[in-house]
């Protein structure tokens, strides 16, 4: 209940605050564009180029009237001589208000539109380097990869709608209103009364279909990381005959999404035929105006006609605010996206430090740590590795087994005590310097598309081929890759069919081997491969852990018997300490863990 009350007044906030056409969102979009200052001065000066001509044109075609006008009543020789000056100028000034409208949209959609895109997509990118771990468990890959594509593309698409809104749709309009009233005040009147009656509707009604953009862009990111996860598992949704499942949800979230973006577009597309007919409504009282000065007030039929063109003009600019004021909300709602993920609080880290050699003593002094506050997992969590240990993390599922490799990794941070390396506490070292001491051969493994060798110099950029291919002959893969169509020079990935999950396998350990850390962390690599692969990963292993302090997360209990120490954690706590023998001796919990694996 106490929750509620206090998020209460920030919601009435932010709905306020959807009222407001430039609110905190709209502002840090204006923000944004500044590093483009130079390229959009450059699009305000052919907007300027622009309002000339639109200016001049009906000038000009008032005057050629009023000869056309003169000539009717004396028919005096040498109408075509007198006309085609003007006609000429006149086209000229169509042609090249074309040429500028082209270039103009050139500039914003091509060069300015697609550098601000590259440039943001890269602070994101650098912005999900520098986020904890805990970011990407939480958050769906799917979801991450829309922000970073369709949301920023729509934000690009902003720069030409705020270019539009803020110059040259308002200085048009002032210019256009400026002229009325230099020509015939009285003809001005009706028409500058109706215009802010346009640009105040136009506000309104914009700001209306933003509640339903947000949902729209975030039902997208929603659909993305569900096509997302549904590809990535596609194998399971097969054997679970679960597609009907799937269908189902894809089509009630994109049915979701159609419907939000339906609303936004009907309220982003009702302004423009609102601006249509207060503009039609000035644009009669200025035709009946103008008839009843020609009959009562004797005024020039030139003077009216021109009058009624920028009057007819003046509904260019009006309909572009009324477009820019509806895309404004269908661009803020992009961008509130992206900047809640470049506004999140990223991991504090120390600077880098020039890395001593590491001999490999690892200390938990009284540790705590748990995902959730209200759910405490690891309490006061102490013990000791000497330098060149084997030591096994054993314990049942959600015991804390892979959370104290995410603490040792730094991919967490305890709450409370001290990890210590070497006697260093690394909650005082940069993360970099932390994951640089330990090599990691993990239960699933990870292959990117690439070469064979990339792959395995993945953490060993700067190794030679002698060297990949020495530590590739260590870890027992020399043999396959040999095989493949062009050896080491093979493009394999993930997915890849070329090699099977054991021979993988043997590629992760063959990295950690090139690495060559100190500290070794290893998942259970034995998992899922036939029993002469499962023989080769663990000589391998034996190759890899020699002389290195390694943390062994133990499934299979047979594979441990010889660590220096086994650590039995259940909930979070370590409850048994000692050698295979000696804790089946104790006959305790490692006892029945054991015998429930192994006992007939």
């Amino acid at each position: 209940m106490s929750t509620q009350t206090k998020n209460e007044p920030e919601k009435k906030g932010e709905a306020k605050e959807k009222r407001r056409l430039f609110d905190a969102t709209g502002k840090r979009l204006v923000r944004e564009i500044r590093p483009l200052r130079g390229w959009i001065a450059l699009s305000a000066f052919f907007c300027l180029i622009l309002i000339g001509c639109a200016v001049a044109a009906p000038e000009l075609l008032g005057g050629l009237v009023d000869k056309l006008y003169a000539w009717t009543k004396d028919h005096t020789p040498g109408l075509a001589r007198s006309l085609l000056p003007g006609l000429g100028l006149l086209l000229g000034i169509y042609a090249v208000q074309a040429g500028v409208t082209y270039g103009n949209s050139y500039l914003l959609n091509n060069v300015v539109s697609r550098y601000f895109c590259a440039e943001l997509r890269i602070r994101l990118s650098d912005k999900l380097r520098r986020l904890p771990v805990s970011y990407v468990d939480q958050t769906p890959a799917g979801d991450v990869i829309d922000r970073m594509m369709e949301d920023v593309g729509n934000m690009a698409d902003s720069i030409y709608g705020i270019v539009e809104i803020l110059l040259t749709g308002f200085l048009q309009m002032f210019v256009i209103a400026l002229i009325l009233f230099l020509t015939d005040w009285r003809m001005a009147i009706p028409v500058v009364l109706l215009s802010p009656l346009s640009v105040w509707l136009s506000a309104k009604m914009a700001t209306l279909g933003e509640k339903h953009w947000d949902k729209h862009f975030n039902l997208g990111g929603e659909l993305t990381a569900l096509a997302e996860e549904a590809y990535t598992n596609y194998p399971a949704t097969k054997a679970f005959n679960r597609e009907a499942y799937l269908q189902e949800k894809y089509d009630d979230l994109s049915q979701r999404h159609q419907r939000n973006g339906i609303f936004g577009n009907f309220l982003s597309s009702i302004v423009q035929p609102v601006i249509v007919f207060v503009d039609a409504l000035a644009y009669i009282a200025v035709a009946l105006l103008g008839g009843w000065l020609i009959v009562h007030r004797g005024m020039p039929i030139g003077t009216v006609v021109t009058v009624i063109l920028f009057a007819r003009q003046l509904s260019a600019p009006l309909e572009r605010i009324a477009f820019g004021l509806s895309y404004v909300q269908h661009v803020k709602s992009a961008a509130k996206r992206v900047f809640n993920l470049l506004d999140l609080p990223e991991e504090e880290d120390p600077a880098e430090t020039a890395q001593a050699p590491t001999k490999g003593r690892v200390e938990f002094r009284n540790v705590d740590f748990s995902y959730d506050p209200e759910k405490p997992l690891i309490r006061n969590l102490s013990f000791s590795v000497q330098p060149g240990q084997k030591v096994a993390i054993v314990g049942p599922t959600g015991a804390g087994k892979t959370t104290i490799v995410n603490l040792l990794m730094r991919f967490y941070d305890i709450q409370k005590g001290q990890i210590l390396i070497d006697g260093e506490d690394i909650s005082k070292l940069s993360r970099a310097d932390t994951r640089r001491r330990f090599g990691m051969v993990l239960q699933d493994t990870w292959l990117f598309k690439g070469t064979v060798a990339e792959n395995v110099a993945y953490g060993s950029p700067e190794a030679t081929r002698e060297e990949i291919e020495r530590a590739c002959d260590l870890a027992y893969c020399d043999h396959f890759i040999r095989r493949l169509p062009q050896g080491y020079d093979s493009v394999i990935s993930e997915d890849s069919t070329a090699v099977s999950s054991g021979q993988k396998q043997l590629l992760t350990i063959a990295r950690a081997l090139l690495a060559d850390r100190s500290l070794l962390i290893l998942d259970e690599a034995t998992s899922n491969v036939d029993t002469r692969t499962e023989l080769l990963i663990q000589k391998a292993m034996d190759r890899l852990m020699g002389g290195r302090t390694c943390f062994v997360i133990a499934h299979r209990l047979s594979t441990i018997v010889d660590a220096d120490c086994i650590l039995v954690i259940r909930d979070g706590q370590i409850v048994e300490q000692g050698t295979h023998r000696e804790l089946l001796d104790q006959k305790g919990f490692y006892y029945e863990l054991f015998n429930s694996q192994y006992k007939i």
